[in-house]
């Protein structure tokens, strides 16, 4: 390694050099606000006549001294935003000589600066190359058809700034404030150096690099020019492609990497040591490694359908996934990246497929009405699949969550119910609100009800400011019990498009509303939540009993607990407290409160 503090000017009209940004690095994304930093450094440093002004450091890789090709190549692995920045700098003030008819300096900042005039390949005369877009972008400022590029990219805005900035009066000063500029030239030889340990090194400071930022680095760094774009475009671009959320163009790599390693390794990495156990479980890059990255290209296609349900052709399995991402239930994704890797495989059948992922949704939604914590779900997870006989496949699953005691358990009907019928349901999260009702109006409907349609909303059967007639239909002992106890709890609850006119009326008007025949009332819903109201005269508790039972026999068909063989099952049951032995030497796994 040489560290060597150079103009910057030196640094890049040597003749036959290519700065070659690798296709690893991240994209160019300084904005017009670093632009104009940049160029008030550059404009105060000539006028108030300080000697200089340091601009940081640029690392790159080179071959060695007997390199055959006809331009020197530079990697840069540190300090891409600022070169880049500077190039674009330069051709804003080549295009403004060229159309003020300053044809000296034109010919001077075109043929020192932008490119290798005695060149022969036409791919080696820029003296920046970039990767895709913003090589094309590069290209289009330099020939004059940026306004023709369609779509958007930080170097032709940045162009754009620097050339509404130049004029007559500034034009010769930037130029030589430009001369002015230094920085510290740290040269890597390939072979010979560890630039990913130096990289990390000078990254280490703070600097916002993501988790796969420094995986994707590491895995190409070291590689050679050709081999850097072969490896990215056959194995890095395909991951960043897969693992990335669609909706929000937001990258995933990160945490699809995390599930990867929580997969292989049986451990959950901390968020941000990620790339340290990749680095330590990949720190031979031999032929093994190489057939790992494959498989982590591999995995990446079933992780697009995990993020992105409706990339899925299986409308069943595009359901359930669907519900599943709708959940949040991202700590099963290690589980089910295996998982969609035996359905590829032919080990297990779509229809098998459908019912795992039910079965996941059953084992999650129980849990959350009874109250279970959700980060034992973690641990549950992180090892399901070690506990898979591939032979008997969904049974061998079904056993390994009925297993699970104490946070991990598996809750079974009576305690679900149990805990449903007093569960405020109408206060929890939206998502999980949506969900819930979601399930329980389209069970087994033939034809679908959007009940995230704006226009349908819970309505409270009995209402949350009742009026006097209700006071008066009720005992009090049943008014109190609606208020206090019932009040937001599924059993009094409904969907409805009308829940504004409906408000807190009687139940015989809300039941048969039939406003300048807007036909608002429960009487005339096509929906199954209001079935049962259009049979019953008034709402007591009586009724609401029975409509309870209406709708836990619903749940626990659609959130089954599979009927299985139970033989291999631990049969330890839980006491009732006043029924215990005595609890001397022994460990309390849970309670209900």
């Amino acid at each position: 390694m040489i560290a060597t503090q150079l103009p910057v000017i030196n640094f890049l009209q040597a003749p036959n050099v290519q700065f070659v940004i690798p296709v690893y690095q991240r994209n160019y994304d300084w904005s017009s606000h670093e632009c104009n930093q940049l160029l008030n450094d550059i404009i105060s440093v000539y006028q108030l006549e300080k000697g200089s002004h340091f601009i940081g450091s640029i690392v790159f890789i080179h071959e060695g001294a007997y390199s055959t090709r006809e331009v020197k190549e530079l990697v840069i692995i540190d300090g891409q935003q600022r070169l880049t920045t500077i190039n674009i700098l330069y051709v804003a003030l080549y295009r403004f000589a060229k159309a003020t008819q300053q044809n000296h300096e034109a010919e001077k900042l075109y043929n020192m600066f932008l490119t290798n005039q005695y060149v022969q390949n036409e791919s080696s005369k820029l003296k920046l190359k970039q990767t895709d877009s913003n090589s094309q972008a590069f290209k289009a400022i330099m020939n004059g058809t940026e306004k023709e590029f369609d779509t958007y990219s930080n170097v032709i805005e940045n162009f754009n700034f620097f050339s509404s900035k130049i004029n007559e009066s500034n034009f010769q000063l930037i130029l030589n404030g430009l001369s002015r500029l230094i920085f510290v030239e740290i040269s890597l030889e390939r072979d010979k150096d560890d630039p990913q340990r130096i990289f990390e090194s000078l990254n280490s400071t703070g600097l916002d690099l993501s988790q796969s930022d420094l995986i994707r680095n590491y895995i190409q760094m070291d590689l050679p020019p050709l081999q850097q774009e072969k490896v990215f475009n056959q194995i890095w671009n395909p991951i960043e492609e897969n693992a990335k959320d669609l909706q929000r163009q937001k990258s995933l790599v990160s945490e699809y990497i995390r599930d990867y390693l929580t997969l292989k390794k049986k451990k959950i990495p901390n968020k941000n040591k990620v790339y340290e156990e990749f680095k330590k479980m990949y720190q031979d890059k031999n032929e093994a490694y190489q057939e790992e990255l494959e498989n982590i290209k591999s995995y990446s296609v079933h992780y697009k359908k995990l993020v992105n349900p409706n990339t899925v052709k299986n409308e069943a399995v595009k359901r359930e996934l669907t519900y599943i991402a709708r959940l949040e239930v991202n700590v099963a994704y290690p589980f089910l990246l295996q998982v969609f890797e035996d359905a590829d495989n032919g080990i297990i059948t779509n229809e098998i497929l459908v019912k795992i992922l039910q079965l996941i949704q059953s084992y999650t939604w129980r849990r959350f009405i009874v109250g279970l914590p959700t980060n034992a779900l973690n641990k549950v997870f992180m090892t399901l699949y070690s506990e898979v006989d591939t032979e008997d496949y969904y049974e061998s699953l079904v056993l390994a969550l009925y297993k699970k005691r104490g946070s991990g358990k598996f809750p079974n009907n009576q305690e679900v119910i149990s805990a449903l019928k007093d569960k405020d349901v109408y206060n929890i999260q939206t998502k999980n609100k949506n969900y819930f009702f979601e399930l329980l109006e389209n069970f087994n409907n033939k034809e679908y009800v959007n009940t995230s349609n704006p226009s349908i909303s819970i309505e409270h059967i009995f209402p949350q400011n009742p009026n006097e007639v209700w006071t008066e239909n009720l005992s009090k002992e049943e008014f109190f019990l609606f208020k206090e106890r019932y009040l937001n709890t599924i059993a009094n609850l409904t969907l409805s498009g009308n829940n504004g006119a409906l408000s807190n009326k009687s139940f015989q008007e809300k039941q048969k509303m039939n406003n300048n025949g807007g036909e608002q009332g429960y009487k005339y819903s096509r929906l199954w939540l209001n079935s049962f109201l259009n049979t019953v005269e008034n709402w007591n508790v009586a009724h609401y009993e029975k409509r309870f039972e209406l709708i836990a026999e619903r749940f626990l068909k659609i959130w089954e607990y599979p009927e299985v063989d139970l033989h291999e099952v631990d049969t330890d049951t839980e006491v009732n407290i006043f029924e215990a032995e005595p609890p001397t030497f022994k460990k309390l796994e849970y309670f209900y409160f």
